[in-house]
Parts: structure tokens; C-alpha cells; sequence
């Protein structure tokens, strides 16, 4: 029996090149939990986006309601943090939480993020971070490092004219 893998997915762009290489080992639903994106325009797009591709590939996508407020409470006092410092790891801890809790909820067997194929993301922190949330919550996290994956996506993105953001998403890295 193949397991169940609920996937936190942060973009198309990035879920693209990762989906072609776990769906012959998993049998995958995305899940797009990002508070952090800004403005909420950026939000929609990406969303859009990302259904298009789900929409292509036959995934399931599951979506959280948009929250930004709720993002900006848990990340106080951190706006002026470098891009990838503590404000990275709160936000990755928060989507991350989220995924792990709805895994347990709703009986998957594992639970992942696509969220280190980006270049700009801390792969080492961001599995430290799941493999925490695997032992509060008891679901097993998906260990792995996609960056391989990052010329790969910008290829599919081209050729199945998928949106690429300039930015990670929240407010403050778009500076």
C-alpha cells in the first residue's frame, strides 16, 4: 500500500518539479497553508497558480483560509529580521505546525513542504522543523532536500505558463 503524504505546498512553481518526483512513491494531496503571502492579490495569483498545475498533474489540493493578521501576531517583533533568520523560522514553523496537525486530523501517514527546493530557504532548518513536529504530533515528516529540483521547475513552469514570483511572499522580503 502506497502511503498517503500530505504536501505543504508554498507555490507552483516550487511544488512542480517535486511533484513529478514523489507521485510514483506517494499518493499526494497538496496542501497550501501561507498566511505570510502579501498583499493578498499575490496570494490569489498564486493560489490560481497553483490549481492550474494541481488541476494538470490530477492532485487533490486542499486550501486554508488566507490569514494574514494571525500571521503577523506570531512573527511580532521580527519584521526587521534578515530574509532566512528567526522570522523565516517562526513562518515556516507556523505553516509547517498547520500541515502536521491536519495530517494527523485527517489520517495521513506522512506529512512534507516543497519548501526546500527554493535556494533561499535553510533546508537544514526547515526539516529540523518537521522532524520536530513529527515527534509532538506523531505523523512522519518527509525528510528532504529538492533544491536539485530548482532548475527543473523553472523549465515546467515555462513550458505549462505557470506564474514565478520574485519574492518568498511576505511583506517584508519584498524588500
Amino acid at each position: 500500500m502506497i502511503d498517503r503524504l500530505l504536501l505543504h505546498i508554498c507555490c507552483a512553481p516550487c511544488v512542480s518539479a517535486v511533484l513529478e518526483k514523489i507521485m510514483p512513491e506517494y499518493d499526494v494531496t497538496g496542501y497550501f497553508y501561507n498566511p505570510n503571502i502579501y498583499p493578498e492579490s499575490e496570494y490569489n495569483l498564486r493560489l490560481e497558480n497553483l490549481e492550474k498545475l494541481i488541476k494538470l498533474k490530477k492532485n487533490n489540493l486542499k486550501v486554508e483560509k488566507y490569514n494574514v493578521k494571525n500571521w503577523q501576531e506570531k512573527i511580532k517583533g521580527l519584521e526587521k529580521e534578515k530574509e532566512g533568520g528567526k522570522r523565516c523560522e517562526v513562518c515556516i514553523k507556523i505553516r509547517l505546525e498547520k500541515t502536521a496537525i491536519f495530517a494527523v486530523q485527517h489520517s495521513f501517514d506522512i506529512f512534507g513542504t516543497t519548501l526546500s527546493i527554493s535556494p533561499y530557504k535553510n533546508t537544514m532548518m526547515t526539516n529540523r522543523i518537521g522532524l520536530e513536529l513529527e515527534k509532538k504530533y506523531g505523523v512522519k515528516f518527509l525528510e528532504e532536500d529538492f533544491s536539485a529540483l530548482y532548475k527543473r521547475s523553472i523549465v515546467l513552469c515555462k513550458e505549462n505558463g505557470i506564474y514565478r514570483q520574485k519574492y518568498c511572499g511576505c511583506e517584508y522580503s519584498i524588500r
